[in-house]
């Protein structure tokens, strides 16, 4: 049975969830069909570089959703010119590749301030990004595993951040279950805290942590293999009742059964 998140409360199963992965963007509906995959997620470009965004051949996509990764290095609530410019820069590109392919949503991390600024300044750069840009698809800011100074590690930085940011059209939330149990955000109740606080959930990355609790450290694992209760990530998938997306090692094979072991585990 799939475990409640809180005493007392239990979950319908669900069997109409769409589960993907996150693939390699060489040739991304290929990758998808290797891994019987509903969606798929892949980057447009070197995930640490600058340069603005390469488009694969993507074929056949009937049937497929797709969704973009922002590049890691973008972060704009930095209060480095040098960092937070050509952030807003990419983020623009990214996002209007992405929406040209049709793509469902583009994964932002929530990005950080540098030690001794304060989260304000972050939250303001954020909204001087929405306010110079116009969506052409739902940006969806992504919770991260790290770092003191984070907008979007700990929860109570951000309800701050959501509380300026949460009103602009197509602004959404993905919730990453490895970056949650390693920022120290218990997984137990982590839907509904999340939604007391954006009011939705468009993507779960459903990530096992290779790490402890509250380590920091940004870590994917296989469901099963890692430090998170398997039980649980089905429970937070299940209670989330959006589009799921596995970011985990093993190529095609560990993937795979990643996602198979969702789909069972959400019929039970």
């Amino acid at each position: 049975m799939v475990a409640p998140l809180s005493p007392g409360r239990t979950f319908e199963p669900m069997t109409a969830l769409q589960i993907g992965a996150h693939v390699g963007q060489a040739d991304p509906v290929s990758e998808a069909k290797a891994r019987d995959a509903d969606l798929v997620q892949f980057f447009l470009g070197d995930p640490q570089d600058w340069k603005a965004p390469v488009v694969p051949e993507l074929g056949d996509t009937a049937g497929l959703d797709l969704y973009v990764h922002a590049p890691y290095i973008v972060n704009v609530a930095s209060g480095n010119n040098k960092i937070r410019i050509p952030s807003r820069k990419i983020l623009g590109q990214h996002a209007e590749a992405a929406a040209g392919i049709g793509a469902k949503g583009l994964i932002v991390h929530g990005g950080h301030v540098s030690k001794g600024d304060d989260l304000a300044m972050g939250i303001d750069n954020w909204v001087k990004t929405f306010e110079r840009m116009t969506n052409p698809l739902p940006i969806l800011i992504e919770n991260t595993a790290g770092g003191d100074n984070a907008l979007a590690r700990r929860f109570d930085a951000l309800a701050r951040l959501w509380d300026a940011v949460g009103s602009y059209d197509d602004v959404g939330f993905c919730l990453d279950t490895c970056h949650a149990h390693a920022g120290g955000e218990d997984l137990l109740d982590i839907v509904d805290r999340v939604k007391a606080i954006t009011g939705r959930i468009d993507l779960v990355h459903c990530n096992d942590s290779r790490d402890a609790f509250d380590s920091g450290a940004d870590r994917h694992a296989n469901v099963g293999s890692g430090q998170i209760d398997p039980e649980l990530l089905v429970a937070v998938v299940a209670a989330a009742g959006a589009p799921v997306v596995c970011e985990t090692p093993g190529g095609a094979e560990g993937q795979s059964a990643d996602i198979a072991y969702l789909r069972e585990h959400l019929r039970t």
